[in-house]
């Protein structure tokens, strides 16, 4: 996991995402055990606190859930829950602003579609 120390994104959310981001990737399966906050925080250099707000935002969200005494655990489910999480967030954050955009410049949804079919090979690399 690297957080960047200089975004503006606070650091609990970042540790939130990049807990997700090996969720994604199968380092942390489902239903087994995350590091704990305090590995976390010795880790990465940062705040027990901060640690645990970031997890506890992920339980929250139904990702992770606690085992009392023992630890956190990645939830049956969570890489799809994450994937639907992204997809949205990918959905609001470039598909909306890209059509926007393409209204714009009066570039039609055909053209849009072209220009993604040529960028994929770039995409793939």
């Amino acid at each position: 996991m690297i957080l960047d120390f200089d975004s503006e994104q606070p650091i609990y959310i970042q540790l939130a995402e990049a807990i997700e981001d090996d969720v994604l990737k199968g380092i942390f399966a489902e239903d087994t055990q995350i590091p704990s906050t305090t590995e976390i925080s010795v880790a990465l250099k940062i705040n027990p606190a901060t640690a645990r707000k970031g997890v506890n935002l992920l339980v929250d969200e139904g990702i992770l859930y606690k085992k009392r005494g023992v630890g956190m655990f990645v939830t049956p489910g969570a890489m799809r829950k994450v994937m639907q999480k992204r997809r949205a967030k990918f959905y609001e954050s470039f598909v909306v602003t890209l059509l926007e955009e393409a209204g714009k410049l009066d570039i039609s949804p055909q053209e849009v579609a072209e220009m993604i079919e040529r960028g994929l090979p770039n995409a793939r690399n």
